[in-house]
């Protein structure tokens, strides 16, 4: 029984390994990073997700159709580029909506609930910026182990291949962990460690 949910250590963030971090083997290096660091796996297992199981996840925000079109565009624009299909926000979103779905459907995934203090932040932080040719710094897992841009994206008409999906705002994994899991799948245990990396003190070593 937790004495204090709301305490920091609590948060809990949804990742998602793409199809092409499962063809990379790179499951196990993924999990190594989390783990390292000091975030516990509470719930995982492997899947391949239905169409309508990606649209919902990418729908669970009603804002996410014109939030991200209107970014695209802008992104266009800040190249010096117009967005060669549409200035309408909604149906550039439709258009990425189609490459999400056809890119996250191809293969299993392994999705993840990870928990810790301060989960959403520190899993941001170590899985990198989307794109991992300009904002995935060296050390981070799509830094490391990623190399396309929205360049060749954009080029072959597809979504860009970065390995995992992140949960972006405490809010936004708040939403999506339920989307990909049940109650039951998910776990409440003790690790040993936890008293080091959380006790208030640190009793019992010597």
């Amino acid at each position: 029984m937790k004495t204090n949910p709301n305490h920091p250590k609590f948060e809990r963030t949804l990742v998602v390994i793409k199809p092409d971090g499962i063809q990379r083997s790179l499951i196990g290096e993924v999990i190594k990073r989390y783990e390292q660091i000091g975030l516990k796996l509470v719930g995982i297992k492997m899947l391949v997700p239905t169409a309508d199981m990606v649209e919902k996840h990418y729908t669970l925000d009603p804002q996410w159709r014109t939030v991200t079109g209107v970014k695209t565009i802008k992104a266009y624009e800040a190249r010096g580029l117009k967005h060669p299909i549409s200035q309408d926000p909604k149906v550039v979103t439709g258009v990425i909506l189609k490459t999400l779905i056809d890119y996250l459907t191809s293969g299993p995934v392994v999705a993840m609930v990870w928990e810790g203090a301060h989960a959403v932040e520190i899993v941001r932080k170590l899985t990198g910026g989307t794109e991992p040719r300009s904002s995935a710094d060296v050390g981070t897992i799509r830094g490391d182990y990623a190399i396309d841009s929205y360049i060749m994206s954009d080029t072959d008409k597809r979504s860009v291949r970065n390995i995992l999906h992140a949960s972006g705002s405490v809010k936004e994994a708040n939403d999506e962990i339920p989307h990909w899991f049940a109650k039951n799948e998910i776990f409440e245990y003790k690790l040993l460690v936890e008293q080091i990396i959380y006790g208030a003190r640190l009793e019992g070593i010597l």
